[in-house]
């Protein structure tokens, strides 16, 4: 049980859970909801692109697709 406290990724794990939740309330106060939560999305391209650049994956044409059509609703929500 000490050696899985004292590992690194524990502590970073806490860490950016914690700099999530800020930036969220952060997010939220400066935002309606109806646009922040929309926006939130984009982690599903964030996650397309570290798995291209950090896992070296394959990604098919219709995974493609579906990212160009979240980017362009968040375009068409923040617009």
């Amino acid at each position: 049980m000490a050696k899985a406290l004292t590992n690194w990724w524990f502590p970073a794990c806490g860490a950016s859970f914690t700099a999530a939740g800020l930036l969220w309330m952060y997010i939220l106060r400066h935002y309606t909801f109806s646009l922040a939560y929309p926006l939130s999305s984009l982690a599903y391209v964030f996650g397309m692109i570290a798995s291209l650049l950090v896992f070296q994956e394959q990604v098919s044409v219709s995974q493609w697709v579906g990212i160009l059509l979240i980017m362009a609703g968040c375009y068409f929500i923040a617009n």
